[in-house]
């Protein structure tokens, strides 16, 4: 079985039981914590997957980092995927568990990559036009690549719209070197 097949079915259970205590935010909350943090330190997300390192030290390691931040039932989770030898499937686990929450709140990703930053008008109007078109929430997270010259590229789950010049002037080079022969 996949990674993301173990983790979305241990995040399904993660936010039903959050939902039966009425949890489901502040589990969220830890589990965007938890995520973040591995991500920024891969030898921890290493450790975690490490079948050498034993349980116990694996969890005394998640209570040093963890304990007094996240919730108990949280905790507890930790604990319960250690023991169960899942330690390697955590991370994908908080991750699916953010993203169930997104869809259980009709939470839409969408992200921008521009030339040069965006306004705070110009961020607010594509929220918006994203909004209309897909009628959820829009989390928006803006990047700045130089190397597009001008234009943007926006993705919105599957789907993707480069106005970039960089891709213009890519695709005008494909013609012209189709045209040559």
């Amino acid at each position: 079985m996949s990674e993301l097949t173990v983790a979305s079915r241990y995040a399904k259970s993660l936010i039903d039981l959050a939902g039966e205590q009425k949890l489901v935010e502040e589990i969220k909350n830890d589990m965007d914590l938890f995520h973040h943090t591995l991500r920024v330190n891969p030898e921890l997300k290493a450790v975690l997957a490490n079948p050498i390192v034993s349980h116990p030290k694996k969890i005394n390691i998640l209570d040093e980092v963890f304990g007094k931040k996240v919730n108990k039932v949280t905790n507890a989770f930790f604990k319960l995927m250690i023991n169960k030898s899942r330690g390697e499937v955590l991370y994908a686990t908080a991750k699916e568990y953010v993203h169930q929450y997104d869809i259980m709140n009709n939470i839409v990703e969408a992200r921008v990559v521009s030339a040069t930053e965006l306004s705070a008008a110009n961020k607010e109007k594509l929220v918006a036009d994203i909004k209309k078109a897909t009628g959820g929430n829009i989390k928006l997270e803006a990047k700045v690549d130089p190397s597009l010259i001008g234009g943007f590229v926006l993705t919105v789950g599957d789907r993707q719209v480069d106005t970039s010049i960089a891709a213009d002037l890519r695709k005008l080079k494909k013609e012209f070197a189709q045209g040559v022969n």
